[in-house]
């Protein structure tokens, strides 16, 4: 009697070892070049001559100027994102209507377009000889050249990430828990805040960190918009440049390194969230 023994499964990946590592240390060499390289050297440069110059760098008045006004612009438009976001992907996911289609390909469009073409376009319009400008000039109203432009600059480049993050899951999760709560008796925001928040509540921290992240560094569309007066409109990006090409270098990369301390903290918080959102995932399964 012959007892059959059980296939053994083919490996997922068949490569050689020597095959497995040349790719591994391509992937490393690649980043160590164009990424951990300009990195270090942001830092090494920032430090260069010790702390005391590095913190003094921050003590100028347009370098605190652009701080503040960086975190201003992300501070209003990660809200408003926030609040455009998840209503679109609320609606698309959840709802079919006329224009759907469009709404989606909206959404995306920041991310087809250059910064600066998105900048120019805000200029077209609000600017003094724009499609708006004399009306708000006759009524006192700035837009270009001031903190109102860049901020409206900043939301638009951000537009898709929270609702590109959002719009997979609520369309994968379907609509059978909110009809069992509405049946049950919850009206559409006790549905909204007890049932499709928490199923996205970790998809949707992870597009405002992205959000965020990209609403600090945006540097084509903002610098259109700005008309880069010091103190004034220059955010973190544009104080940077201006500092470099006054061969102010120390001042220049310890705001870069500010800048760069950033990204790395939203790194860290991405990882986080989904080392979290991974753990709940394998718990439920």
């Amino acid at each position: 009697m012959v007892s059959a023994m059980p296939a053994m499964a083919a490996p997922a990946v068949s490569e050689s070892r020597g095959v497995r590592g040349l790719l591994i240390g391509i992937s490393v060499a690649f980043l160590s070049v164009f990424i951990l390289a300009p990195l270090a050297l942001i830092f090494a440069t920032a430090f260069g001559h010790g702390i005391l110059p590095y913190l003094r760098s921050f003590a100028n008045p347009d370098t605190l100027s652009a701080i503040r006004l960086t975190l201003l612009a992300a501070a209003i438009a990660v809200p408003a994102n926030l609040v455009f976001g998840v209503a679109a992907a609320w609606a698309i996911g959840k709802f079919e209507f006329v224009g759907k289609t469009l709404l989606i390909s909206l959404i995306d469009l920041p991310f087809s377009v250059s910064p600066v073409v998105a900048g120019l376009t805000y200029v077209l319009i609000f600017g003094a000889q724009g499609l708006l400008g004399p009306w708000l000039s006759a009524h006192g109203v700035q837009i270009i050249f001031a903190i109102p432009g860049i901020v409206l600059v900043t939301i638009f480049v951000t537009v898709p990430f929270i609702a590109r993050e959002l719009l997979p899951l609520i369309a994968v999760q379907g609509n059978e828990e909110e009809e069992a709560a509405l049946t049950l008796g919850a009206n559409g925001w006790q549905t909204f805040l007890k049932v499709t928040l928490p199923n996205v509540k970790w998809a949707l921290l992870y597009g405002v960190i992205l959000c965020n992240a990209r609403a600090m560094g945006e540097f084509g569309a903002v610098s259109v918009v700005s008309g880069h007066i010091r103190g004034l409109t220059d955010t973190m990006p544009l104080q940077i440049e201006v500092l470099y090409n006054d061969y102010q270098f120390v001042p220049a990369f310890a705001l870069a390194s500010l800048l760069a301390l950033l990204a790395l903290a939203t790194l860290v918080v991405k990882s986080l969230v989904e080392w979290r959102a991974g753990n709940l995932q394998g718990e439920n399964a």
